[in-house]
């Protein structure tokens, strides 16, 4: 398999894995690149856009968690101010790329350290002016965001205005959410603007300040302000020399009242004297400053070290882990949205695509962030509950779509006009795709398994664990004739198939989360008994514990046909089949839609992602490799890979079959995901899961880590064109350090001794010691 067969929107560097970058001003590929070279902190974060306004832009910038309304709405993320502006004229004359001639054109992220840079000459009324932008978003203060401009007169002398300041006339999809308040100039030189959401009630204030240099000389010169509705704005005029440079450095920083860093009633005084300190250090100090802390506390936790044939697969890994990092709040109130912060797709909310596709990278990686995510959700029981008793159940009904964790389901109800019928199609995921509550429960026991926490067990996880089974008890029907308990009109992770009986993936994980449930419910019944009274009084153990041992063993449980097929639900294997290879197109529209509605769909053998494959890969050492491979052949060539979350789950399971092509093709298609050439979904944001699907499919799937049975479990998969693959992962508090080439594997521990399986085989590591075994050559060549 060629990696070349990769094609990326950007450039790369094979000398800087950590390089995304382009040579060309595309205007058809403004948005892409704006959302590709996103830049954040996981409390804010801000799209690429330029500094200078451009047509078909999108200037989005987001704080994690402050979500606001419009009545007969659902919640999302406003679309905070622009401080990013800058508008320049030079004798006049805009800034404008579309103006002027334009030269030496590079714009780049290096995904080290955040930093976006972009640079170019421009030729305009004879004269030539070199530009140099740089900025970043700190991790160090996570409220500061710092850009600077060097703008050099080449040859000539030039008048250079400048107008930057808060531009609060942004909006979502035209709504606008921030009501106005209080702006003004402090000291002649900070400039704020206050703002309060109109649903929420969420208080914001925002806050700039200019220095500028010539030749690294400071000019004392104050701005002139002017003050529009939603803007306030700096002026500066500077008459530069002949080969002078000015140099333009913006201040900027954001604060809200739901911060829990500072007082709400001091929030406009004290983000000022924040900025003060901040604006104290220059660029490059600030940079620094921000760069240890993405080395102390992201890189050194989570190395991948691929060597291959193309620098394509570790830019790759890269990509994902930096998009991670920069979506990630680290704040329990909030979570990471399906399109993170990166721009207005799904409104900031989060998915399943957390607990499944993205835990995995932290439970392994940064154990303290997975108990933050998990923690969101035991915050959130209350709007889980609010759910249930909505819909007649009982315990905790996660929501399909999750905002503020205590709003419960904030899923929309309207999509996409129905190609048919012209009308829109009402999206039933926040009624019927239920399967979201297990697959917390599923996360827990992952992040329970791999770090021992037992802290967290007692005071959040095991609530949740037993709150979700009592949901499932009360959610299950009785079918007296055949005995049995059904789910019925469900919508499983295939989300072709609406209004389905008894959806495989669905049935077996309720099942398994009561049977985890009734082991929760004897083990602190016999160990912890304070905890077994403050729980049983919670939830009416008692009779909730009675009816899980009635129903457990009677769930009906679809099991494989003659042939080893699991019918994905009681309706799958009897609807008309339909060649889909056509739609199997990897530039993230679904082109199906084009063809049939989802009325149409549904009544096709034709999934839109990992089902039954979800199913066997999550649970494993319930199937045979007969039963693996049978459901692979029969569902694979029926699955038209719309989402962005079924790659991943391929691949791995590719691996694991010994498909090493199939887990190739799979990892490329995810590869291209939002790296690829086509512009797809880029203009609302990211795929989160796929950034969490690519660290997953690079150590789960080729370096071989899974959890089996609560045991570790490492039985590596190499393609053929890497030559190796080092990568770092925690493991009940020690951290596990794997190396494979050669068909050899060195697993290195620092911290406790660990246990791990490797082939059938158990081994053992010292604490603080490596050991070397062999690796099957089966395993490590490409079919």
């Amino acid at each position: 398999m060629d990696d070349e067969k990769m094609k990326f929107c950007v450039d790369t560097n094979k000398n800087n894995s950590w390089y995304i970058g382009t040579n060309d001003y595309d205007s058809k590929m403004i948005n892409k690149f704006e959302t590709v070279m996103f830049q954040g902190n996981g409390y804010m974060g801000m799209r690429a856009a330029a500094e200078e306004k451009q047509l078909h832009e999108q200037r989005d910038m987001f704080v994690s968690g402050t979500f606001d309304a419009f009545p007969n709405e659902v919640t999302e993320l406003p679309n905070l101010p622009d401080l990013m502006n800058m508008e320049i004229q030079i004798d006049r004359q805009n800034l404008s790329l579309k103006d002027g001639q334009v030269a030496n054109y590079h714009k780049y992220l290096n995904m080290k350290n955040g930093e976006l840079t972009r640079t170019f000459d421009w030729f305009i009324n004879d004269k030539r002016i070199s530009f140099k932008y740089r900025r970043f978003i700190s991790m160090q203060n996570k409220h500061l965001f710092v850009s600077q401009v060097e703008i050099t007169s080449v040859d000539d002398e030039l008048n250079i205005a400048i107008s930057s300041g808060i531009d609060g006339r942004q909006s979502n999809d035209e709504s606008q959410h921030l009501m106005e308040g209080d702006k003004r100039l402090y000291e002649g030189q900070y400039i704020q603007m206050q703002a309060e959401t109109q649903q929420s009630h969420i208080d914001f204030v925002f806050n700039v300040r200019h220095k500028l240099y010539i030749d690294e000389v400071l000019l004392g010169a104050k701005p002139y302000i002017n003050m529009n509705r939603r803007q306030i704005f700096g002026n500066y005029d500077v008459d530069l020399q002949a080969g002078q440079t000015l140099t333009v450095i913006k201040y900027a920083n954001v604060y809200t009242s739901i911060d829990q860093d500072v007082p709400k009633d001091t929030l406009a005084v004290d983000s000022v004297a924040a900025l003060k300190r901040a604006s104290l250090c220059n660029y490059n100090e600030l940079l620094q400053k921000s760069e240890r802390v993405w080395n102390k506390d992201i890189w050194q936790k989570n190395y991948v070290q691929i060597e291959s044939e193309d620098e394509k697969p570790q830019v790759a890994i890269n990509f994902a882990r930096y998009q991670l990092a920069t979506n990630t709040p680290n704040d329990p109130r909030m979570n990471i949205g399906a399109k993170g912060i990166t721009g207005e797709g799904y409104k900031g909310h989060t998915f399943w695509d957390t607990e499944i596709f993205m835990l995995p990278y932290y439970i392994f990686t940064m154990p303290d962030v997975a108990k933050n995510l998990l923690t969101y959700r035991y915050l959130g029981l209350q709007g889980a509950h609010k759910k249930a008793q909505g819909n007649n159940y009982q315990g905790a009904q996660f929501p399909w779509e999750a905002a503020d964790p205590t709003d419960g389901e904030t899923a929309p109800l309207w999509g996409s006009a129905d190609i048919v019928t012209g009308k829109p199609m009402k999206i039933w995921s926040g009624f019927i795709e239920q399967h979201v509550t297990s697959d917390i429960v599923i996360a827990i026991m992952d992040y329970l398994n791999a770090t021992g926490d037992q802290d967290f067990a007692e005071n959040m996880g095991y609530e949740i664990i037993l709150d979700a089974a009592k949901f499932w008890s009360s959610r299950l029907e009785y079918d007296q004739e055949r005995d049995v308990y059904e789910i019925n009109d469900v919508i499983g992770p295939d989300e072709y198939k609406e209004h389905v009986d008894n959806n495989a993936f669905t049935n077996y994980t309720a099942q398994w989360c009561i049977q985890r449930a009734i082991k929760v419910y004897n083990l602190i019944k016999e160990e912890n008994p304070e905890l077994y009274l403050k729980l049983s009084n919670k939830l009416n153990l008692e009779t909730t514990y009675e009816a899980w041992i009635n129903q457990v063993n009677r769930i009906y449980i679809p099991q494989p046909n003659i042939e080893g097929i699991i019918p994905e639900d009681d309706q799958y294997l009897a609807r008309k089949q339909l060649d889909v290879t056509k739609f199997q197109v990897n530039d993230q529209v679904s082109t199906i839609f084009k063809s049939y509605n989802l009325t149409q769909i549904n009544e096709m053998q034709i999934t839109k992602q990992a089902d039954v494959l979800l199913l066997i890969y999550l649970f494993e050492n319930m199937f045979d490799d007969d039963i693996k491979q049978s459901n692979w052949n029969y569902y694979e060539p029926k699955t038209t890979h719309d989402s962005s979350l079924s790659q991943s789950i391929h691949s791995i399971l590719a691996s694991d079959l010994g498909l090493a092509d199939e887990a190739y093709k799979f990892y490329e298609m995810s590869c291209e995901t939002d790296l690829g050439v086509h512009v797809g979904k880029a203009i609302r944001g990211l795929h989160m899961a796929a950034c969490g699907g690519l660290w997953n499919m690079t150590v789960e799937g080729f370096g071989g880590v899974r959890m089996d049975n609560g045991k570790l479990r490492i039985e590596p998969h190499l393609p053929a064109s890497w030559q190796s693959l080092k990568y770092q992962i925690n493991w009940q508090g020690s951290v596990v350090r794997v190396g494979i080439a050669d068909e050899k594997m060195i697993v290195q521990v620092i911290g406790d001794g660990i246990e791990f399986v490797s082939h059938g085989q158990e081994y053992q590591v010292p604490a603080n010691a490596k050991i070397e075994i062999e690796v099957p050559v089966e395993e490590t060549v490409m079919d």
